[in-house]
């Protein structure tokens, strides 16, 4: 449970899911396998001799952290943000309506999230938020299913999206064009996407084109390609690519949720209702502040994508439920010695995985920095001798790296009449019967 710099340094991973690679398997899109290259790097560690994987064991209920820092000298918390946001407006509950993080899950495999079968019957589907993840979900939404026929997106998803009938997704923002969340790359994708066109309204643009002149250049970028998008005419190639397009995206600005309309029957969700908003202040730290109109938008499918949150993992661990973190100084968490935090359950929910990774390495420091300073504690620890047996003594049955790579070979080879890099393993019980357990 820890990284280190260190020759003498053996550390033990626990994860919750049998498999590894969180994320970068759960989350990364699947027609984003560039991003996942990372995997290879992760692979290497996870075959050192010094590095074991521990999967299929839940931190905080098969064990618990002082458990854990009884048995090893230091111990890192890196479980992320598992939680999403609830929109808290009524209809919430309604058939129709999802969080993104649960729509992602769905498509890329994760197990929990295998039964979600969302009804896609309907030509328009809202997504609150206009974050990275929120142009994932409207991008494999609308993309045509045989570009991801050769993904590794699930062979039950693909059958969905075949039939789907969604032909605009909107995608709904309470703020303005200077403050969305998601990045140039995939907006690009968006604009590029096949068959499909944007809609913007160039009166949502007005005078931004001075008021970008003092932004960073990032964020000026971004919205200069929004803004060229909004009021030019398509170029040639673009024109010739949106001719035929049968669907549309569109980015509503200065819009915030406030109710799910029910069908008639009350039997799912039909539309959403907006409020109106105004902008005080300027830039990042500018707030909405509804102006008392609202706007209603008939749709019968509801993402919302509008952050995560992280979930307290074991009551001996600290814990900010208001900023959703564990208090921490540069990692070092506050008042638990040899208790350390890295990622988005140290800084909050926000940033790339670049901006995790440059993070997760700074705990690292500190954590060598406290063993040089004799900061940890000393003498020898029994490390994963003593979990095993309480892992035994609970029924619980870790995956190791070397069984993963059993499973993965089978995903592999399941992929292959199908032209996919893999088909993922959705159930756990499959899984264990497949180790033999």
């Amino acid at each position: 449970d820890k990284d280190e710099k260190h020759p003498q340094a053996h550390v033990d991973i626990y994860e919750k899911q049998l498999v590894p690679f969180g994320l970068v398997r759960f989350g990364v899109a699947p027609d984003h396998p560039e991003v996942k290259n990372v995997i290879n790097t992760f692979t290497q560690t996870a075959r050192s001799a010094r590095c074991a994987f521990r999967g299929n064991v839940v931190v905080g209920r098969d064990v618990a952290v002082p458990e854990l820092r009884a048995a090893y000298h230091a111990v890192v918390l890196s479980y992320g943000a598992e939680d999403h946001r609830a929109l808290e407006i009524p209809g919430e509950e309604l058939p129709g309506v999802f969080s993104a993080r649960a729509f992602v899950g769905w498509y890329n495999g994760l197990p929990e999230n295998r039964e979600l079968a969302p009804d896609l019957s309907c030509d328009t589907a809202v997504i609150l938020g206009q974050g990275n993840v929120a142009l994932d979900v409207a991008r494999i939404l609308l993309t045509p299913p045989e570009h991801l026929e050769k993904t590794d997106i699930t062979e039950a998803a693909l059958g969905v999206l075949r039939q789907s009938r969604v032909k605009t997704v909107w995608i709904v923002g309470r703020r303005g064009p200077l403050q969305v969340a998601f990045t140039i790359k995939e907006l690009r994708e968006m604009i590029q996407l096949p068959g499909t066109r944007p809609i913007l309204d160039p009166a949502d643009f007005l005078g931004l084109q001075d008021r970008i002149k003092d932004v960073p250049r990032p964020r000026k970028r971004l919205t200069e390609l929004l803004l060229r998008t909004a009021t030019e005419k398509p170029g040639t190639e673009d024109a010739a690519r949106q001719a035929p397009a049968s669907r549309a995206w569109g980015l509503r600005f200065f819009r915030s949720p406030q109710q799910v309309l029910p069908s008639p029957d009350g039997r799912r969700a039909a539309g959403i209702r907006l409020a109106v908003t105004r902008l005080e202040g300027v830039g990042e730290a500018a707030r909405a502040v509804p102006t008392g109109d609202t706007e209603d938008l008939p749709c019968g499918l509801v993402l919302s994508s509008v952050g995560y949150k992280s979930r307290p993992i074991d009551p001996s661990v600290p814990f900010d439920p208001k900023l959703g973190v564990i208090p921490n100084m540069e990692g070092r968490v506050v008042d638990v010695p040899g208790l350390y935090c890295s990622g988005w359950v140290k800084r909050g929910p926000t940033g790339v995985i670049a901006t995790t990774m440059t993070d997760s390495f700074l705990t690292g420091q500190m954590l060598l920095q406290d063993l040089k300073a004799g900061l940890l504690p000393p003498g020898p620890r029994p490390g994963y001798a003593a979990i095993e047996a309480l892992l035994s003594s609970r029924g619980v049955q870790p995956v190791s790296f070397s069984d993963w790579e059993k499973l993965d070979a089978e995903e592999v080879s399941r992929g292959k009449g199908a032209g996919k890099p893999r088909e993922k393993l959705l159930d756990p019980q499959e899984m264990l019967g497949l180790l033999g357990r």
